[in-house]
């Protein structure tokens, strides 16, 4: 039987579905939940600029992801709780999501993945 459900989530219109149904799926299987969510690693500048400059874009965008994770997660957190479903979540910046969802699942010890989608092709 599934034990603990990776359900990576990004905060789009999507994601409430995606809550909703891992949370009632975690439910019937007595399974519990590894929300995560894959925030995007700050690209490069284009040309060339100066060093302190970039190292505070570094620093906006790293907060401004680190507050969005933690408001999507703490909303999984709260639908999880309410239902009486043990729910852990993270969020990392990564370079990649597909290997990022991968990695996440074996590092957690997750027997199953939980994703929603758009429905816009195979």
């Amino acid at each position: 039987m599934y034990k603990r459900i990776l359900v990576p989530v990004d905060g789009n219109e999507l994601t409430d579905r995606a809550i909703q149904a891992s949370v009632e799926l975690a439910k019937q299987l007595g399974a519990a939940i590894t929300g995560f969510v894959a925030e995007p690693i700050l690209p490069a500048p284009p040309g060339p600029r100066p060093h302190a400059m970039y190292l505070e874009e570094v620093r906006e965008h790293d907060a401004m992801t680190e507050s969005h994770a933690q408001q999507v997660l703490a909303k999984f957190e709260a639908a999880a709780t309410a239902a009486g479903v043990s729910f852990e979540g993270y969020h990392d910046q990564v370079p990649r999501v597909d290997r990022a969802i991968i990695e996440a699942a074996e590092s957690r010890g997750c027997d199953m993945i939980l994703m929603v989608t758009h429905g816009r092709g195979a």
